[in-house]
C-alpha cells in the first residue's frame, strides 16, 4: 500500500467537462505535423493527490480504522478510495518504471514540488492523474519549449480530455505511449492560451487562490482544483500611469469575469475586436480557448434534444417547413450537431466568448451572446467583481478596471496529439 501524503493543498482550476472526441479530432486542423523522433533525457512525472491522501491530510491523526469509520458516516467507500489509491500509485510505478527502462531519468513529485528548478531540468513534463493534474503542470509551464504530456490513471471514472486518449493509452498501458513517443509517431499540438492585460485601475492586484475559500471538507471534484501557492501570487504593481502589467498567468481553459456573488447582476462595457463598446448586464462573461471550449463553455450554450424538437417545431408551425419532428433520430443528430459546433481546435489562434442570462429591455441590449474573438476588452462597472482565471486564481475587477484579453502564438503550451 502507498502511503504518499503531501504536506499542504492549493486549489487549482476546473477539470474540463466530457470532451467531444469526434468534434475535436474532425476540426483538427493546425497541429504541427512534426515526427522527428522524441529523445528526452529527463522527465517529471506529476502525481495527482488521490482523495485517500486528501482526507489522510485532513486527519493526520486518524487510524485506519477511524478513517475509515469517519469515511464510512458520511457514505464514503473506503475500499474503494484505498483500491483507486492502490491502483492509481501502480500507473505511476508503471510510468517511472518504463522512463527508466527507455533510459531517461525521472522523477516523480506531487504538486508542491514542482517548482521552475524541477521544470528547468526536466526535457518534459508528464502528468498522472486527470484534467486538472495536466492544468496544474500547464500553470507552471510558459513557452513551448517544454512539452506536457498528461496520462489519465483512472480511465473508468475519469474522461481526461488533456489527456492521451485513454482507450488505447491511458497510464497503465504507458509502454505502449512511451514507444509511439520515442518513435515520433506523434504529432505537436499547440494548445493556444488566453493572456490578459489589466488596465485603467491605480491600486496593486492581489490574486486570491481559491482554496481559501473553501469549505474545510472538500468534495472529491476538488481535488482537481487544488494547487500549490505560486509565484504569481505576487500582487502586480502599476506603472506611473495607472496603467497594469500583463498578468503572470494565462488560461488554457477559460476567464470568467462577473460579480463575486451568482445572485448579483453584472455591469460593464465589452468591445469585440474593432466593433463598437456595448454597456451590458448580465450573469458574466466566459471566454475560453478551443481547449476550454468542451467544459464550461459548451455547457452553457448546448441544446438538449427537447430544445431542438420544440424550435423545430416552431418553425413548422411558423412556415411551410414539414420537419418530422416526431423522427428522434433526426433530432438527435440535429442536436448532436449543433453541439458540435461549440467545439474548435486548441490551436486555432481565437477566443469563444459567451455572455451569460444577458439582460434585454429598452435600455440595455445584447445584439449577440455568443461569438468568437481575437480580441475582446471589458471595462467594468461593478463594486464585487472578479476575473477568474481556469478557476483556479480570482483577481478583484471592480468599477474602473479594464480587461483585455488576447491570443498570443508564443504564449502557447506544447503537448503531442496521438492519430
Amino acid at each position: 500500500m502507498h502511503h504518499r501524503l503531501f504536506h499542504r493543498l492549493i486549489p487549482i482550476h476546473r477539470n474540463p467537462s466530457a470532451y467531444l472526441a469526434a468534434a475535436s479530432s474532425s476540426n483538427s486542423t493546425s497541429s504541427l505535423p512534426n515526427r522527428t523522433p522524441f529523445k528526452p533525457k529527463t522527465a517529471v512525472v506529476l502525481s495527482k493527490v488521490t482523495r485517500y491522501e486528501f482526507e489522510k491530510r485532513i486527519f493526520p491523526d486518524y487510524t485506519e480504522q477511524q478513517l475509515k469509520d469517519h469515511l464510512e458516516s458520511k457514505r464514503s467507500d473506503y475500499d474503494g478510495l484505498l483500491e483507486r489509491h492502490n491502483r492509481h500509485y501502480s500507473c505511476v510505478d508503471l510510468v517511472e518504471r518504463e522512463l527508466r527502462n527507455n533510459g531517461i531519468e525521472a522523477k516523480v513529485v506531487q504538486r508542491f514540488d514542482l517548482d521552475n528548478d524541477l521544470i528547468g531540468w526536466a526535457d518534459v513534463i508528464f502528468t498522472a492523474g486527470g484534467d486538472g493534474t495536466f492544468l496544474l503542470a500547464a500553470d507552471k509551464v510558459r513557452g513551448q519549449d517544454k512539452p506536457v504530456i498528461g496520462l489519465n490513471t483512472d480511465p473508468r471514472r475519469s474522461a481526461g480530455c488533456l489527456c492521451l486518449p485513454k482507450d488505447k493509452y491511458s497510464a497503465d498501458q504507458f509502454d505502449v505511449a512511451i514507444k509511439r513517443l520515442l518513435d515520433g509517431d506523434f504529432r505537436w499540438l499547440k494548445r493556444q492560451r488566453i493572456r490578459i492585460t489589466i488596465s485603467g485601475h491605480s491600486e496593486k492586484l492581489f490574486p486570491t487562490e481559491l482554496k481559501e475559500e473553501q469549505l474545510l471538507y472538500h468534495e472529491h471534484r476538488f481535488l482537481e482544483h487544488m494547487n500549490e501557492k505560486l509565484e504569481c501570487s505576487k500582487p502586480i504593481d502599476s506603472d506611473e500611469n495607472g496603467n497594469i502589467e500583463v498578468l503572470p498567468i494565462v488560461a488554457l481553459n477559460e476567464v470568467f469575469i462577473g460579480e463575486a456573488h451568482s445572485s448579483r447582476v453584472s455591469y460593464y462595457e465589452m468591445k469585440v475586436d474593432d466593433k463598437p463598446h456595448m454597456k451590458e448586464k448580465s450573469s458574466g462573461i466566459t471566454v475560453c480557448t478551443g481547449t476550454g471550449s468542451t467544459s464550461w463553455h459548451f455547457h452553457i450554450n448546448q441544446l438538449s434534444t427537447d430544445a431542438v424538437k420544440n424550435i423545430l417545431s416552431i418553425s413548422n408551425s411558423l412556415s411551410s417547413c414539414k420537419v418530422p419532428v416526431e423522427d428522434t433520430a433526426l433530432i438527435r443528430k440535429v442536436t448532436k450537431k449543433f453541439n458540435e459546433s461549440l467545439v474548435f481546435d486548441p490551436s486555432e489562434p481565437r477566443m469563444a466568448y459567451t455572455i451569460r442570462d444577458p439582460i434585454r429591455n429598452d435600455v440595455f441590449s445584447v445584439p449577440c451572446v455568443k461569438g468568437f474573438a481575437k480580441r475582446i476588452q471589458i471595462r467594468s462597472r461593478m463594486w464585487d467583481a472578479h476575473l477568474v482565471i481556469d478557476g483556479g486564481f480570482s483577481y478583484k475587477f471592480n468599477d474602473g478596471a479594464i480587461a483585455t484579453l488576447e491570443i498570443h502564438d508564443e504564449d502557447a503550451l506544447k503537448s503531442v496529439e496521438f492519430d
